[in-house]
Parts: C-alpha cells; structure tokens; sequence
C-alpha cells in the first residue's frame, strides 16, 4: 500500500532509502525560475559550465519585478530571455502571467517532479505532482542534471468530506488548515489530501490549497489525479498528459491525519501579521476596509475571477476603498473577454493591473498609512505591502467581494445567491507569449550594467569567530532578512548593491555594523527564515561576512540555502542557551572538524553552548568547500 506521494518519490529516487529522516536524492523533471530569483539562479547556472539544460522540461518566467522605472529590470529581462534562448529554456515574456499559474494550465503533469525557485511552486501539487520551492542555486543544479537532495518528508495526511457551502472555498480550506497546523506545523511533511471531498474540488480549487500549503512549512503539497484532474487537462488541449495517481485504497502510510469536514468550513480570515492568525470573518464584521486585491498565485484563476466577476455585475466598488484585480494569466484574461466578464469587473470600478504578482511582493498597490487591506494573497507578513503599518488580512475571493461592495469586512453569505458559474470544457488558449525551447550555442549572452559578477567565497576556515551583529526573535522572515519592493528587488543581480539592505527594517545600522565587524554571526529563535524561498538573504549576508547563524530552528529552504552558500546553521542543543547569547558578544567556534554537535564558546560571558550541526556528508562537503557552487566545481574537475 502507497500514498500518491510514494508512489511519485519512489520513481524518482536517484540515491538514498524512503525513510523519513534521510537524505535522499531525487531526479528532477521540470524546472521554473522566475525574474526575481531567476538573474542569480542562471548566473550560477552557467558558472557550472555545461552546454545545455539536462531537465525534460525549464522554465523561465518574468512575473515579479516588472515596473520599470529605469534600466535595471528590463537589462535583467534581457539577460533571461538571451540565457533562455542560449541553454534550451522556455520564456515566458513580462505580461504573459504568474508563474504558478501559467505551469498549472499549459506544463503541469500528473507525476512529474518539479523544482522552483519561488517557495509557493507547490501550486502544482493540485496536478497530481511532486513540486517543490528551493533556492536558485539547488535549480540551477537541477538543470545541470544534477539530484535535488533533501530530508525524506513524512507523509500527512489531510482527509477531506463533505463539500464545500456557498460563499465558502478553497482559500478558506487552506486557511482551515493554518488554523490548526500553524506556519510550522507543516515542517518536514508532504501535505497529502484525500477521502471523498477531493472530487468536490476542481484542479484551480486543489492548486489554491497546495500553494497555501507553503505557509505551514511544509516541504510540499499533494492532490491525486484522478477524473477532475483529466478534465482540467482536457480543458488545455493536454487530455494526452493525464495519468491516474491516487493513493492505494486502505493505505496506513500517512504518519498523521487531519479531518476537514468541507460542509463545515465557514468562511476565514489571517489576521495581521501571519498567515495562520485566522479568525471567522463574521467576527471581525464591520471593520472599515480601505483596500482590496484580488490576484497572486494563490487567488488568480479563471475559476476565481469569474465568481468576482458575478458577485461584482451590476454593483459598483465602495467610494471609500480601492479595488484592485490582477489576473493569473493572460489566458484568464482571454476568457474573461470572451465571455463578457471582464466588462462587469470594469464597469463596477476595479482597477485592473497586470497579469503579473505585483502587490503580493510589495510592487505597486502600497495601502495609504494605517491601511487595513484584504487581499486573497498568501502572505500578509508586516510591512511586506510595502506600508509597514499597514494591517494586512488575507481572503478568499468571496470575502473579498463582499469588502469592496460595502467598504468593511463583510461575511460573504449575506451577498444573496451564491452565482452559479461556467467553466468551459475548452478554454481560449493564449500563448503567444511564451518563446519555445530551443539550443543556441551561439546565442549572445546579455548582461547590462547592473548586473553583477557572481561572488566567489573561499573554503570554510578551521575556526570562526566574531561577534554577534545581531540577535531576532521567533519567525523571522525572508522578507525581515531582505525585503522586496520594487527598489530592492531591482538589485537582484548586483549582490554587492542588495546586501547594504540586509535586516535594513529590523536594523537600520546592520550593514555597516557588519562591514565594521568584519562580518560575524546571526542569533535566531523559532522558524528562522520562513516565507520566500529567496536565496539572497543567504547569499548577501554571506558577501558581507556572515559565518554562522544559530537558531531554535530553521525553515525548510532557508536552511538549504544557508548551507548552499557556506553559512553553518547551527541550532541550540538545549533552546534555552538562546539566552545565554546577546548582540556584541564574541563568539568562537572550532570548525576544523564539522561533528553533529559543536561547542561554541561565548568569550564575552565565558561560557561554552553546545550546538547542532545536523548535516548529511555531502552537505558537510559543501560547508567545507565553500558552498555548492564550489563542491560542484569541484566534482568536475
């Protein structure tokens, strides 16, 4: 008896043995990068210095920093598309979509495996899939042909009965979940759905689920491929693609069992400022409400936009808020048009942005000061709007509505009649602005100004020491670590540039502290480096010096990008030596041998903490070597 999730894992086994706890190897089929991490990830990629990609199928979609204020994004545009035309990568031109969404309609596959450079790649999970968020330098690995190694996950399972009651969906599903796992209780586990509710859901419906399913931590999320997911196919013109993968009837694999009963889901809310601070909406009733997005790869498809649609037709957006719309895709779009729906959304006074994440990472749409702004996005993390007091909900589309129309927080169920809506059995497809694959040995690569050369960090030396530049608490983000917007997200190329941002809304004197310093170490609490999957917030604090950081614990891909840059994460053997640990101290720790626990001697108030370093060999090697770059230089040679 297997899970979906075995049975997907175990074809693609390249090393090592299924036993939660391990590591093991996996083959990748499809890789996506996108413009934000993507400049870095195909910089590392051709430092490994192979002709072509080695996946089935890579990816490359322009979809976060698309505002071009000067020359520094469109340059970075450039760069991808003539990288993409050099190696053998599909691109996906600025304007086409939302990554996530666009590989869920036109590339997704039931039982493929794959890797991305953005935390919320999970999406196509709701496939029938295994795919999972990294860092760009694990992609880039992956396209060399190269295993993506990780600690095998247990299995959770989450039995879905029942269906879902009008003016409820998928978003509150999801926030159900947040509700009782919390953003770590999904930490090394695949997130596995079954049980009759599933077929009630649609694969737009799945993938909502499984990109949220992000926020718990978890290393990925899973839907079989059953009817629903052949229909969908279909619906593309990709009916030829569909296999059937479900987990064995009787199974006993999941190590443990969530029960949702769908008819019971009521409508919910994360309140600011974390995704599992969920609430029922009808408690925050009559909450004055200034903004509201609709979008992101969570809430963007063609399923959601055509209820916004028929909840908006012949209503008009309240006067005292501003309702934004950013479809999934250019096919969403398309079909919107078709059918006369995009009209309703116009008339009723939505400003209709591009197909594009924008808002969700802080690009465009800040809410005014003090704002209280629902979005049906992912992550509602503080400041992440681009208006650090700026009161952040997340929402299902339904909810949504239901704000703009009455300008508060509003339960959904007293909108009148749930719409009934259509989905058609062939969708309009629209891609025209996807350039295919092809090999270019000759084709010129196109770098501009900003775009910096790759950092070169030597071998971890026997000793380290310094002090500590800085000590944060519980759930520090990626986004804490090294924000977005579209200022900062225009130096993703230019490590030398990005890193004087580092912790600059945690600490404005970081970065000087640590140049000053010569670099040092980080001391974390809870779930250090949750959120994005952004590599930058190891890769610029490793340019300015970083050595270690020590925490209670890591998030899942922010502890694989550590590693991939030479950063040791170390975390407290007893967690209450975390007090033992403040800003300035000197620390020292012996490194010539790299055991799984370390003592780091505290000079400044002379006592000694024993640490974890829990590494398999290969990753040690990688420590040793400087990073993963250089390991896999060094296997070349």
């Amino acid at each position: 008896m297997k899970s979906a999730t075995e049975k997907i894992f175990e074809k693609h086994l390249s090393e090592g043995k299924m036993t939660p706890g391990e590591e093991i190897g996996l083959k990748i089929d499809h890789t996506l990068t996108q413009d934000s991490t993507g400049t870095m990830a195909y910089l590392e990629f051709e430092a490994i210095g192979i002709s072509q990609v080695k996946t089935l199928l890579s990816l490359s979609f322009v979809d976060h920093n698309m505002l071009q204020n000067d020359f520094r994004n469109a340059d970075d545009h450039r760069y991808l598309q003539s990288v993409a035309a050099k190696y053998g990568i599909v691109f996906s031109r600025p304007g086409n979509g939302i990554c996530h969404q666009l590989y869920l309609e036109r590339f997704a596959q039931p039982g493929v495996t794959l890797l991305g450079s953005d935390s919320h790649t999970p999406t196509a999970g709701g496939m029938g899939m295994i795919a999972i968020g990294a860092g760009g330098l694990d992609v880039a690995a992956a396209m060399a042909g190269e295993p993506f190694y990780l600690e095998m996950p247990n299995v959770y399972g989450i039995k879905l009965t029942g269906k879902l009651s009008p003016f409820v969906s998928a978003k509150d599903v999801i926030l159900e979940v947040l509700r009782k796992l919390t953003v770590k209780g999904g930490v090394n586990n695949v997130l596995e759905y079954f049980g009759p509710g599933v077929k009630t859901l649609s694969v737009p419906e799945r993938g909502t689920i499984t990109n949220m399913g992000t926020e718990t931590g978890a290393t990925t999320s899973i839907f079989p491929s059953d009817e629903n997911t052949k229909q969908f196919l279909a619906s593309q013109g990709r009916e030829n693609q569909w296999t059937r993968i479900e987990t064995d009837e009787g199974t006993q694999q999941y190590s443990e069992v969530l029960d949702i009963d769908l008819a019971k889901v009521e409508p919910l809310l994360a309140m600011p400022h974390s995704p599992d601070n969920v609430k029922p909406v009808n408690e925050l009733e009559g909450t004055p409400v200034d903004q509201v997005c609709i979008g992101s790869c969570t809430n963007s498809s063609l399923r959601d936009l055509k209820i916004v649609s028929a909840l908006l037709k012949g209503k008009k957006v309240h006067e005292n808020l501003s309702l934004t719309i950013s479809a999934g895709s250019r096919q969403v779009m398309e079909n919107l048009a078709v059918t006369g729906e995009l009209e309703s959304l116009i008339q009723s006074g939505a400003r209709i942005l591009e197909n594009s994440c924008g808002p969700c990472i802080g690009i465009g749409q800040a809410p005014n000061t003090g704002a209280v702004s629902l979005r049906t996005f992912n992550r509602n993390f503080k400041g992440r709007s681009g208006t650090q007091d700026a009161n952040v909900y997340l929402v299902s589309p339904e909810t949504a509505v239901a704000a703009a129309i009455t300008g508060k927080i509003t339960d959904p169920r007293k909108l009148g009649m749930y719409p009934e809506i259509g989905i058609p059995e062939k969708f309009v497809l629209s891609d025209a602005m996807f350039i295919p694959a092809v090999i270019n040995s000759n084709a010129k690569v196109l770098m501009g100004p900003n775009i910096a050369p790759l950092p070169q960090f030597q071998p971890t030396p026997p000793q380290l020491s310094g002090e500590v530049l800085l000590k944060v608490g519980d759930n520090i983000t990626t986004d804490d670590i090294l924000p977005g917007g579209t200022e900062i997200m225009s130096l993703r190329s230019n490590i030398p540039e990005i890193s004087k941002y580092i912790f600059c809304r945690v600490d404005a004197n970081f970065y000087q502290r640590a140049i000053q310093k010569h670099g040092g170490f980080i001391v974390g609490a809870e779930n250090y480096g949750q959120g994005s999957s952004r590599e930058h917030a190891a890769l610029a604090p490793k340019y300015i010096g970083v050595k270690a950081v020590i925490a209670k614990t890591f998030a899942r891909i922010h502890i694989a990008n550590l590693i991939n840059f030479g950063i040791l994460p170390l975390t407290f053997a007893v967690k209450q030596d975390y007090n033992n640990i403040d800003q300035g101290d000197l620390l020292e720790l012996d490194t010539n041998e790299l055991a799984e626990t370390l003592i780091l001697k505290n000079k400044t108030k002379n006592v000694e903490i024993k640490v974890n370093l829990n590494l398999s060999n290969q990753e040690k090697e990688q420590i040793k070597a400087g990073g993963k770059l250089a390991a896999i230089k060094a296997k070349q040679k």
